[in-house]
C-alpha cells in the first residue's frame, strides 16, 4: 500500500510557505547588513549581503530542511538564514552601533508585515468572497503568510537571549557595570534558548500576539 500523493494545494501552500519565510529571513539579514554600513562597517556589503536574493542568506538546514518539515507537518513555518557578519572594530560608538544593527532586522520584517497587512485587507476589501478568483486567492494567502511570519521572525528575535537580537539590544542598553555579567550570558544563549524552545515557553511569548494579528486579518476565513 503507498501513500497517497500531496495535494497539489496543499503542495502549493508549502511552496509558498517556504518562498514567503526566504523573502523574510533575506529582508532581515540584509536590513542588518545596511544598518552596519551606515555605522561605518563595510563586512556585509563586502561579501555581497546586502541584497534579498535568498540564495546570497540560504542555510541549508534552516532555510530549507527546518521549513519543509515544519510545512508538511502542517505546523507554523520557521527558519532562519546565515547570520551576517559584522565587525564593530573601528566603529564610532560601537554601543549605539550594536544597538541599531540588532535592531534593523526585527524592525525589517514589522515593516514588511505591515506592507502585507495592508495590502491583505485591500485584496479582502476590493474582492468579495463570491468574486475572488485564481488570482486573488494566492495573493490573499501570500500576503497573509507573509504577515504571520514576518511578525513571528521579529517577536522571536526580539527575545533577549543569545545570540538573538534582543539580546543585542538589552546588551546595548543596559548601564555600563551590569554590562560584564550581560556578555556572561553569551556562553550559555545557546542551552537558555533550547531550553525555552523545547519547554513550550517560547510559545506563551509568540502565540498569544500572533492570534491577535490572524484574527485581526481574517475575521473570518480569507
Amino acid at each position: 500500500m503507498t501513500d497517497a500523493p500531496l495535494d497539489p494545494r496543499a503542495l502549493l501552500q508549502v511552496v509558498i510557505q517556504i518562498a514567503v519565510l526566504l523573502f523574510a529571513v533575506s529582508v532581515h539579514e540584509s536590513a542588518h547588513g545596511w544598518m552596519a554600513l551606515r555605522c561605518g562597517d563595510t563586512t556585509a556589503r563586502d561579501l555581497g549581503r546586502i541584497t534579498l536574493n535568498p540564495v546570497r542568506h540560504l542555510d541549508l538546514f534552516g532555510s530549507l530542511l527546518v521549513p519543509l518539515v515544519l510545512a508538511l507537518a502542517h505546523a507554523p513555518v520557521f527558519g532562519w538564514a546565515k547570520p551576517v557578519p559584522i565587525s564593530l572594530r573601528g566603529v564610532r560608538n560601537p554601543r549605539r552601533a550594536n544597538l541599531l544593527i540588532a535592531a534593523a532586522g526585527p524592525v525589517s520584517n514589522l515593516l514588511v508585515a505591515s506592507c502585507s497587512a495592508a495590502a491583505f485587507l485591500a485584496l479582502k476589501a476590493f474582492a468579495p468572497i463570491g468574486e475572488r478568483g485564481s488570482l486573488v486567492v494566492p495573493l490573499l494567502q501570500v500576503t497573509f503568510l507573509s504577515v504571520l511570519i514576518n511578525v513571528t521572525l521579529a517577536l522571536f528575535n526580539l527575545v533577549p537571549i543569545p545570540p538573538l537580537d534582543g539580546f543585542g539590544v538589552v546588551e546595548s542598553l543596559v548601564p555600563p557595570r551590569f554590562l560584564r555579567a550581560v556578555i556572561w550570558l553569551r556562553r550559555y544563549g545557546f542551552i537558555l534558548l533550547v531550553v525555552a524552545l523545547f519547554t513550550g515557553a517560547l510559545g506563551y511569548v509568540l502565540n498569544p500576539p500572533l492570534a491577535l494579528v490572524a484574527g485581526w486579518l481574517l475575521g473570518g476565513h480569507p
